[in-house]
């Protein structure tokens, strides 16, 4: 699977982020201080071209770091079609891909250590999105929602 990985930082989380995405077999597209390999870039940018990458179809999933995680989660979101969880913890992650159809992920550099972001990955990308046809048909009232901005 091509993911596109992003982070405001060059920090370990991101780091180990990426390793450990390699280690599962996927190839990354790196967005970010990432890519650049500079101390930073701005957090709302990086979520937009991730949250781009994954809308386009030029990536079939994104992972997002920015301190909280809470900015670029806001800036992912932006982009139509776009559905970016804050995600802390493994069951999360599942709600999220199941229910909610989240196609980016998002997570903080600060409180997120090596062994939860594995688990975390272990979940969202072991679940695949619920069938149900109301689980369904609420996802679908996104597109909804946003056609009225």
């Amino acid at each position: 699977m091509i993911v596109a990985v992003g982070s405001d930082e060059r920090h370990e989380t991101a780091l180990f982020a990426c390793e450990d995405l390699r280690r599962r077999g996927h190839e990354l597209h790196l967005f970010g201080a990432l890519a650049e390999k500079g101390p930073s870039a701005r957090w709302s940018e990086v979520g937009e071209a991730v949250g781009e990458a994954v809308a386009s179809g030029l990536c079939a999933s994104g992972v997002l770091f920015c301190w909280t995680g809470t900015g670029v989660s806001i800036a992912a979101n932006k982009v139509r079609g776009i559905r970016a969880a804050l995600c802390w913890d493994a069951p999360t992650a599942t709600g999220a891909r199941r229910w909610n159809d989240a196609n980016v992920l998002c997570a903080s550099l600060r409180s997120t250590s090596a062994a939860v972001l594995g688990e975390i990955f272990d979940a969202w990308f072991s679940t695949a999105p619920s069938e149900d046809a109301e689980d369904r048909s609420a996802v679908a009232d996104l597109e909804r929602i946003q056609s009225k901005r």
